[in-house]
């Protein structure tokens, strides 16, 4: 079984949702620069080197929107092992994986799908984590 384990949210002002989600949750908020796409990672709970330490809480983020960017609405990320398997499973299911994975620096391997209802969700291959 897949888990899902990290939310998005798009945005238009960084510094503008960043302040909503800490004042209104109180939400810690990481700001990423330039080479990590201006992402802002939200943490939820309290969380360590390995994520959320509370059974079945997630930890998100928010991406800034593209004018090029299918789909640039919430949605959730879920956990795979096999990036080829898994989309090569999303379209045996219907759904239609949009693009190529990307690699982001020091997490993974990352690429979002249109399911079989055309809600988008991502998937993402953990790197192997160092002991």
């Amino acid at each position: 079984m897949n888990p899902v384990v990290h939310f998005e949210i798009p945005y238009q002002d960084k510094a503008r949702i960043a302040a909503f989600y800490q004042q209104a949750f109180g939400w810690q908020m990481q700001m990423l620069g330039p080479e990590m796409g201006e992402y802002v990672v939200a943490t939820t709970t309290p969380s360590g080197p390995a994520g959320p330490t509370t059974p079945g809480a997630i930890n998100g983020g928010f991406f800034q929107t593209k004018p090029d960017w299918p789909n640039q609405y919430p949605s959730v990320v879920v956990a795979i092992e096999n990036m080829a398997q898994a989309i090569a499973q999303v379209h045996a299911a219907g759904g239609k994986v949009l693009g190529e994975p990307m690699d982001i620096p020091g997490v993974g391997q990352y690429v979002a799908f249109h399911d079989s209802e055309g809600n988008r969700v991502s998937m993402l291959q953990y790197l192997p984590r160092q002991a």
